[in-house]
């Protein structure tokens, strides 16, 4: 089996690119820039998704069976500052990839990667959110989704192109960088190595995420190419929901040293969820799965991951506080 990924070279992209190989499938990634790895059985392209000369040649001369499209400027702080480029990466870049599609005369199955900002707030008596509650982003990042979600039911039903559309709540493992998971556990990492002072300057503590592990996700993703309905959506995230709090007190537990917490203004958002959690149980029905890896694992993993990283000369530096936490 032949697949695509788009947006290989990014956090999910890289795991899904590793996943793929296993699998022992033929593997194009593309992205705009170097992956952290290389795959033995896969290959990777340097193409935008926005470049639609570049992908309908890609296109034609790989033909994939399936196409993950995960490419996408995916921070919603970013998304403040930089609103056109989020939309012209995100939208225009799914418009492009369909264009290219049709143009090609293939019909692969493409699975697009949604994401839980579609929804906005949500009210307690609403949560876990279904599938067919009200989309209400609260910023340009979360518009762009939603726009990249219709266009693939659009492109479904207007043209019978084989599309999935998954909504993705909260994703980290090790690796991930820019959320609150890899946000707090390179402070603890650069506690312990002595970089900086005990002492971790964070957001709202309050807000409260199911977070899932990006290997569970993969695995999802995996199974939704090959058992959900076309031109369906489906949320899949994790079923555990913590507060940052909590993450802090998690990573407390798993860390050589121990460190203060203090609240920084400047780190709370403009516009945040206060709760984020799916109900997945459309998904689980129709793949027969489940999130497997728990929260304290991912942590510690994460915590391993940046153990080396921070240990390696280039970063032998006082570490610089973050003034944003992603999702």
């Amino acid at each position: 089996m032949k697949i695509m990924i788009t947006g290989a070279a990014g956090f999910i992209g890289g795991f899904l690119m590793t996943h793929c190989v296993k699998s022992a499938c033929s593997v194009l990634g593309i992205g705009i820039s170097e992956p952290q790895q290389q795959w033995t059985g896969a290959s990777f392209e340097y193409c935008d998704v926005r470049d639609a000369k570049a992908l309908l040649k890609l296109l034609q001369s790989f033909q994939p069976d399936r196409i993950f499209h995960l490419a996408a400027q995916s921070y919603p702080t970013v998304s403040l500052t930089h609103p056109r480029e989020t939309i012209d990466t995100n939208v225009g870049g799914t418009v492009n990839l369909y264009e290219c599609i049709r143009e090609s005369g293939l019909k692969p199955v493409v699975v697009v990667a949604c994401s839980s900002a579609e929804y906005g707030p949500v009210a307690r008596e609403d949560l876990p959110v279904k599938e067919t509650h009200a989309l209400n982003p609260l910023h340009p990042y979360g518009v762009s989704k939603v726009a990249q979600d219709l266009l693939a039911a659009q492109y479904f039903i207007t043209y019978r192109i084989p599309s999935i559309r998954i909504r993705i709540f909260n994703t980290t493992g090790p690796g991930k960088i820019d959320d609150v998971c890899s946000d707090l556990t390179k402070r603890a990492v650069g506690i312990e190595l002595g970089m900086h002072h005990p002492t971790m300057m964070v957001g709202n503590v309050t807000n409260r995420r199911a977070i899932i592990d990006v290997r569970d996700q993969v695995r999802a993703l995996w199974l939704s190419a090959e058992h959900c309905k076309y031109g369906d959506v489906y949320n899949i995230g994790a079923t555990e929901i913590y507060s940052v709090q909590e993450i802090i007190e998690a990573i407390r537990k798993l860390s050589t040293s121990s460190f203060e917490v203090k609240q920084d203004p400047i780190l709370m958002r403009p516009a945040d969820e206060l709760v984020i959690a799916g109900d997945i149980e459309k998904f689980r029905n129709c793949c027969a799965w489940s999130p497997q890896i728990p929260l304290s694992t991912t942590l510690s993993d994460m915590l391993a991951w940046w153990r080396v990283r921070l240990a390696e000369p280039r970063h032998n530096q006082p570490l610089q506080e973050m003034h944003r936490s992603a999702n």
